[in-house]
């Protein structure tokens, strides 16, 4: 049966999400089942013939979207925040990024038979480990905090360098074989160079001036740097990738304008690409592979694991605190990702149209060890860092939204419980308090693309919405049920149950539990602080129970937490009620007239 044009996007559309929901419900980056996937549609069955299908839409198409997949990378880079990543990042980005360049081109070179001009394009391609295959290895694999901070920094600030780089050695190649001289190719990186500057120029004074209303920012985003990438191509040839690179570094660096929305627009606006792109790109490939490709692809992998990667930390660490099994994990986990993927494809198609040698070895090289890296890597990793005795210890620690009175009293309580406490909001002065008070905190929206980034949740295993902004706190609730799961996110009440209306009332996928008693309010708790009730901690013990410590401190007592002899944090919630249990220790707010009382007897 022969399917029309409409009929197959509609099906890739829902295979890319399917792989998109594969890849969230196991765990692992969701290149892998979008490469698999396609690579089954394509060279195994048959059933999928991007050529065909597409004709003379195929380049166009993989050509504006590795455009935006580029521009939407680049956007994250901050050059403000790389004062802030350590000396061992710093040598992973810098000496440590160039020597694996080289040494992954050699391998190329000396395994695969690749020209020096497409192995060096190998070797820039393939020293890039992004977040998007980074972030959710880390979740499963929760490696201690300096680990997991030097992944995930050299990810970030490698995704936009190492597209910058292979663009330029792309360029370098197709002036050489169409021997130009060097002037054609500084001219065509400062075309390439200005074109980036002035367009990310004229667009953020047209969003400082509000010129564009706010609804349409994201179009004229989109507008600008399609427009962008094709008006510098026409211009000087080949020269589109670098604008649009260049463009995104240079509004992600405005501090003028806020680009909140529209990094959310281009996040989403490019995994809705990278699911179509892939399952096309891998459906390219031809099957079978050309002579001595795959075992080619299999030995330049091992090299790159085994070698190449343990060869680059070592130089990389240097100098560093790092402790040797630190640094072995290190030299294990380097999973390859999306741009490597998108870009090699891409100039792939443009260097097999000018009849380049080996340009047909090139992507399935970048395929295998993609494929190799993160199936091996998702597999080992874990055990490796368990046999290390590198893994973080068990998630136990409390995010908390807010950081008025109420949520600096439950933090201290915590605290005061050796239970790991970090204070999230927006609001300076409150946060300022808190550090004065010695909490740990976050200055910023905990949702915020700068909390991905910036917000270790390695110890983190419960979020308590505790701010008086009733409408973040669903927000907030909703976007860590993804990261923790459903039973480790509460809130406190901001209307009570007699106040909200039915037209007031969220919808019920909304909800989640409610934190301490079903009649607290994040008011009433505040109120009641001011009254002078306390938060009080105790062991229980046979002698001394929860009913004991409730005649001492009185039956108005409300049992807010309680750990377990194991450390497990116990919270009171409106779902299941909680039963303090011999050998817990309780935190309950208590009226002050116990307060009084104790005082008395102890007098």
């Amino acid at each position: 049966m022969t399917l029309d044009l409409g009929t197959i996007l509609t099906l890739l559309l829902v295979i890319g999400f399917l792989a998109q929901w594969l890849g969230w419900r196991t765990h692992l980056p969701a290149i892998l089942p979008l490469l698999l996937i396609g690579i089954v549609l394509g060279p195994v069955t048959g059933w999928f013939d991007p050529d065909a299908t597409l004709g003379p839409l195929l380049f166009p198409t993989v050509s504006l979207a590795v455009a935006i997949i580029l521009f939407e990378g680049s956007l994250t880079l901050r050059f403000s925040e790389l004062h802030e990543i350590g000396r061992v990042v710093h040598g992973m980005i810098t000496y440590g990024a160039i020597l694996a360049v080289i040494m992954l081109a050699i391998a190329a070179h000396w395994i695969a038979d690749l020209s020096w001009g497409v192995s060096f394009l190998f070797g820039a391609l393939t020293c890039i480990t992004g977040p998007t295959v980074i972030q959710p290895m880390l979740r499963t694999l929760r490696p201690t905090a300096r680990v997991a901070n030097a992944l995930r920094w050299e990810g970030i600030v490698l995704d936009p360098f190492g597209a910058v780089f292979g663009v330029l050695v792309f360029q370098a190649i197709i002036t050489q074989l169409q021997d130009h001289s060097l002037f054609i190719f500084i001219t065509m990186v400062a075309v390439g160079v200005a074109a980036g500057f002035i367009a990310a120029a004229i667009l953020a004074l047209l969003i400082y001036q509000q010129w564009i209303p706010e609804y349409l920012q994201n179009y004229a985003t989109l507008a600008a740097v399609v427009g962008t990438f094709t008006l510098s191509d026409n211009l000087v040839s080949e020269s589109g990738l670098l604008a649009v690179t260049v463009m995104g570094v240079v509004l992600g660096n405005i501090n003028a304008i806020h680009i909140d929305r529209i990094m959310t627009f281009k996040e989403d606006l490019s995994i809705l690409l990278v699911s179509i792109l892939f399952v096309i790109l891998s459906a390219r490939l031809q099957w079978p592979l050309p002579d001595g490709v795959l075992w080619a692809g299999v030995l330049v992998f091992l090299a790159a694991q085994f070698i190449i990667r343990p060869i680059s930390i070592a130089v990389a660490s240097l100098g560093s605190q790092l402790s040797w099994q630190e640094r072995a994990l290190l030299s294990f986990v380097s999973p390859r990702g999306v741009v490597a993927a998108a870009v090699s494809s891409l100039f792939a198609l443009r260097l097999d149209n000018l009849g380049i040698a080996g340009a047909d070895a090139l992507v399935p090289l970048v395929f295998i060890l993609i494929i190799g890296t993160v199936i091996l890597q998702s597999a080992a990793a874990r055990p490796l860092a368990r046999l290390l005795n590198v893994v973080a210890p068990d998630p136990k620690g409390v995010l908390i939204f807010g950081s008025d009175t109420a949520a600096r009293t439950v933090a201290t309580a915590l605290n005061q419980q050796n239970v790991d406490v970090v204070l999230a909001d927006d609001n300076w002065n409150a946060i300022s308090q808190a550090r004065m008070e010695g909490l740990n905190t976050f200055f910023g929206n905990p949702t915020s693309r700068n909390a991905e980034l910036h917000l270790d949740l390695t110890p983190i295993g419960y979020f308590l919405a505790i701010s008086g902004r009733r409408e973040l706190n669903y927000l907030a609730c909703l976007h860590y049920r993804e990261e923790l799961g459903r039973e480790a996110v509460y809130r406190m009440r901001v209307l009570g149950p007699d106040d909200a209306t039915t037209r007031q009332a969220f919808a019920g996928k909304l909800h989640s539990k409610v934190l301490f008693d079903h009649d607290m309010t994040q008011l009433r708790f505040n109120q009641l602080l001011a009254q002078g009730w306390t938060i009080k901690a105790n062991e229980l013990t046979d002698i001394f129970g929860w009913p004991e410590f409730q005649a001492q401190h009185g039956q108005d007592t409300i049992l807010l937490f309680g750990i377990d002899p194991a450390g497990r944090l116990k919270i009171t919630n409106d779902k299941y009620k909680t039963e303090p249990k011999i050998g817990w220790t309780v935190i309950a707010l208590v009226p002050p007239a116990a307060d009084k009382t104790e005082k008395t007897t102890q007098n």
